[in-house]
Order: structure tokens, then C-alpha cells, then sequence
């Protein structure tokens, strides 16, 4: 049975995304700079414009570089950086070709504990530390992928009954509140921000004070 996603916040795609283990990662890595729904539902718009009903990771790595640049380009685009991404989706298809065969799904299948897991999704072209660990949970969360210390391995994005991340959204209401924790979380980076030059500042102004 696939799990039920609501990431895309529309019906194909979010099915796309619940069977699909590699439009599950290709989804993850557009989530960047660009609204959640707008990442998740790239996948399923770039295999309706290659013609297919899922995503082939040897197929898109052996791709024309600039002819899938060009796919991803075409309006409504599938990202703000079109071109930047859909590089990056052929390195995260090449490596999943060269290291497991194309099969996407093998990166979490044969991980024995959360640590493990984390390191291979960290060794992913395109996921930094944060971003492996947003889709482990999101593993855990919602595909029930759950090895041993997995809600450990995730961060704070593990933590059960947090709206922190896409792990943690099942519907709309859910979206919205991981959206206004983002926008807190900016806020209080703004703030502390903010604090910091004008520490900086008043240290400045003492300092040529004390030597006049």
C-alpha cells in the first residue's frame, strides 16, 4: 500500500509521490527557494512532459543535458532556477545509477539504523545535513520507513507532533502551520540578526570613543 501524501496538495501529483520513491527525492531536492507545493509537484510534471507515469533515474541521467533544462524551463517551469535544478536532479539520478542502480528506494531499504540512513542521504548530490534529515523524517513520518534511532538521526525534525518541515504535513491545516513556524523562525534569524550589528555598532562607536 502506498502512503497517502499531501505535500503537492493535488491529486496526481501527491499519488505520484506516495509510489514513487525517486519522485519522492526529486521532490525533496526542489524544495529550495520555491513554495512546498510548487517543489512537490514537480515530479509528477516532469514525467507527464517526458511522456511517462514515473520517474526513470537512467533515463533522466542519460538525458540531453540541455534538452531537460529546456523540459524543466517550459511554462508553468518547475522551479524558480530551472536550469541550476534540473542539473542537479541528473547528478542525483547519476548517482543513484552508478551507486544503487537506479533504484532509489535501495538508499533506505538496506539501512540497518537511522544513522546509517542519514549518512547515505547526506552523501546524496543536492542534501546537505538538513536536508537529509528532513526527508528522513518524512521517511519515518509518513512512508514508514523506521530503522533503528531514526527519530534521533532526524534532528528536531524527528520529534512526534512537530510542524517543523514537510515531513510533518498531512493536509492543509498541517501546511499552514509549518508555514507560520518558518515564518517565526525567520523572524527570530531577523531579530537576533538585527541585534548582533547593532551590538556591533555601539561597540564600534565606544571603541573610538575610548581612543579620543
Amino acid at each position: 500500500m502506498s502512503p497517502e501524501i499531501h505535500l503537492a496538495q493535488q491529486p496526481d501529483a501527491d499519488a505520484l509521490l506516495g509510489r514513487s520513491p525517486l519522485a519522492a527525492l526529486v521532490g525533496m531536492l526542489l524544495d529550495q527557494q520555491v513554495p512546498m507545493e510548487w517543489a512537490f509537484s514537480g515530479p509528477h510534471t516532469i514525467a507527464g512532459r517526458l511522456g511517462r507515469d514515473d520517474l526513470d533515474a537512467h533515463e533522466i541521467a542519460s538525458a540531453d543535458p540541455e534538452a531537460f533544462a529546456a523540459l524543466l524551463s517550459e511554462k508553468p517551469a518547475v522551479h524558480r532556477y530551472p536550469g541550476s535544478m534540473a542539473q542537479r536532479i541528473q547528478q542525483l539520478c547519476a548517482y543513484l545509477v552508478e551507486e544503487y542502480d537506479g533504484d532509489a528506494e535501495a538508499v533506505w531499504r538496506t539501512a540497518a539504523t537511522g544513522r546509517e540512513l542519514l549518512a547515505r542521504l547526506q552523501d546524496l548530490p543536492g542534501f546537505g545535513k538538513q536536508k537529509a534529515q528532513i526527508f528522513l523524517a518524512l521517511l519515518g513520518k509518513q512512508y514508514g520507513v523506521r530503522p533503528e534511532g531514526w527519530r534521533e538521526a532526524a534532528g528536531p525534525y524527528g520529534e512526534e507532533g512537530a510542524y517543523r518541515s514537510a515531513a510533518d504535513i498531512t493536509g492543509p491545516e498541517s501546511l499552514a502551520k509549518v508555514r507560520a513556524h518558518k515564518q517565526e523562525m525567520k523572524a527570530a534569524a531577523k531579530a537576533a540578526k538585527a541585534a548582533t550589528s547593532t551590538k556591533a555598532t555601539k561597540s564600534t562607536k565606544g571603541a573610538k570613543a575610548s581612543g579620543n
